[in-house]
Parts: structure tokens; sequence; C-alpha cells
């Protein structure tokens, strides 16, 4: 008897403990993408593909409750804060009441670039290619994270993703793309764009739970954007 007591003491414990824990991570929302770019990829449904991907790369860390994608949507959509991407205080005490989202994560796709180069010596072997040419691709997406108490913008960085490959690609990413993105699984553009949206979440799992001097790399990452900007502009 006192055994079984000392286990529901046990169970009372942990189960106290697993509720604390899930009370200090912060519970996110992550709004459909938007394009600002002239990514070719970019169609139809892709804009809450890469939300559900973002979501599901957010929830893989262990730092974060996500809010489910469905419970967002009819929220977002009665407002069009998608659309817009202002949330005022009011507006965004509802989403949080609604859905039990304290931040509402944005992302804009903001630039899109590809390119093939030409390295020598392939060859060729029933149509197929095997080196001789090398792809890359870049994507900037711009991160805003909302507090859904306040309606103000705690977090913002653009997030940049570069991915080549040289010949035939064969990698495939975890869990790989789906719907409209599908087709994009082997190329650069796939690869670029997974790569933001682990870096993204490496990013926010930094500046919102870790806060131990991680900071400091993204600043400086944020820096060197910058000035390669600067150093691309043309100004006589």
């Amino acid at each position: 008897m006192k055994q079984l007591f000392k286990q529901m003491i046990l169970g009372v414990a942990l189960l106290g403990a697993s509720a604390v824990a899930m009370a200090q991570k912060p519970t996110i929302g992550v709004a459909e993408f938007k394009n600002e770019s002239g990514a070719g990829w970019w169609r139809g449904g892709v804009g809450w593909e890469l939300s559900g991907m973002l979501a599901n790369e957010l929830a893989a860390t262990g730092d974060f409750n996500v809010v489910e994608r469905s419970k967002l949507e009819s929220v977002l959509a009665e407002q069009d804060l998608a659309a817009s991407g202002r949330v005022s205080s009011s507006t965004g005490a509802r989403i949080g009441k609604l859905t039990g989202a304290q931040y509402l994560v944005m992302g804009t796709v903001t630039s899109y670039e590809e390119g093939t180069s030409s390295k020598g010596g392939g060859i060729a072997f029933k149509g197929i290619s095997l080196g001789g040419k090398k792809s890359k691709a870049y994507v900037a997406v711009d991160i805003r994270v909302v507090n859904s108490t306040t309606g103000e913008i705690d977090f913002v960085r653009t997030i940049e993703g570069e991915a080549k490959s040289g010949g035939m690609s064969v990698g495939l990413y975890r869990g790989g793309f789906g719907g409209s993105m599908a087709q994009e699984n082997k190329t650069p553009a796939g690869k670029a764009i997974r790569a933001a949206l682990v870096l993204t979440t490496d990013y926010l799992s930094c500046v919102m739970v870790q806060r131990n001097g991680c900071e400091s790399k993204y600043e400086a990452a944020d820096q060197r954007r910058r000035e390669k900007t600067r150093s691309a502009l043309d100004i006589d």
C-alpha cells in the first residue's frame, strides 16, 4: 500500500514538472509565408507549406509549444493579418485568446536568385548529365515575431539560405517537401529553402529560449549581409 502511495505521489510530481516545463516554453504560431521575390517555384499553397515546415522544425527542437495550423488559419483570415502583417494590441490579444499563441511568426521571402555555371569535363550517358555544371540558389527570408499581447514586433531578422549542387543531385531532406513544393526536393532551390528554415529555427531558439550569448553570431551575420548589400550598390 505504501509503495502504491509513493508511486502515486511520484506520478503527480512528474505531471506537475511536465506542466511547468510546458508553461515555460514559448507558445508560437507560424503564419502563412508571403512572397515578394520573383521565385519561379512559388505557386498557390506554398505559403502555408513553408509555414508547416517551419512549425515542424520548431516543434522538433523541443523548445516551443507550436499551435496547430488549423487553429491559426481562420483567425488570421478573419483579420486579414497574413496579408497586412500588422497586428494591433487588441487583435494580438484576440489571437492569443483564440489560439493560445503568445507569439506569431511571420515570414516573407524577399529575395531569390539562382544560376548555373559550367565546370567543364562533364560526361553524359543516355541523356543524363553527370558533372560539367554547377547550380546554386540563394533565398532571403524576413522573419518577424509579433507579441500577441502587445502587438509589437519583439524580434526581426533576415535569414539567408544558400545551396550548391554539382552534377546530379541525389540527396533528400529530412521528411522532404510535399504538395506544391514536392518537385523541389532535389533542387538547389529546395536545399536553399530548407537551409533558411533550419537557420530560422536556430535563430528563434537562440533569441527566445537559450539567450546565452548566441545572439552575437546572428548580429555578426546580419552585419555581413548589410555590408555585402552596400558593396553591391552602384552609387556614383
